[in-house]
């Protein structure tokens, strides 16, 4: 049966929705804008700020489920601009090591909040770091 995960080093969700569930070794991810946990504020100005945040937003919550998003096996990235693609990349290589999670950039119409940037994913838990 899936387990719920909470983190409240996370924003909490906005919406019917868990910011995780684990099932069967898998920890299933629900997507994480650059909300500033503590303030509940999005985290505005440079795009590079953004993805931080979202990375640590989801860092936290994978961290709740003892796991470690350098851990992921799949990471979905919506964008409301692709222009920012190159900014992802290099976000990416600074997060991850090779081999990188397998990974698709959409872009989209409109993110929760006005966001830029919003990742959802699936992260292998116990596994050897």
């Amino acid at each position: 049966m899936p387990v719920p995960v909470q983190s409240n080093s996370a924003p909490q969700a906005i919406g019917a929705y868990s910011q995780g569930m684990v099932h069967d070794g898998l920890l299933y991810l629900s997507g994480q804008i650059p909300l500033d946990p503590v303030s509940g504020r999005m985290v505005e100005g440079d795009f590079a700020l953004q993805i931080r945040q979202v990375l640590d937003n989801l860092q936290a919550v994978c961290a709740a489920a003892g796991g470690r998003l350098q851990n992921a096996i799949k990471l979905q990235v919506y964008l409301t601009d692709l222009g920012h693609f190159a900014q992802v990349n290099q976000a990416m290589e600074a997060e991850f090591a090779p081999p990188y999670p397998a990974r698709a950039v959409v872009q989209v119409a409109a993110l929760p909040r006005g966001a830029q940037v919003e990742i959802d994913g699936i992260v292998a838990l116990g596994e050897a770091d």
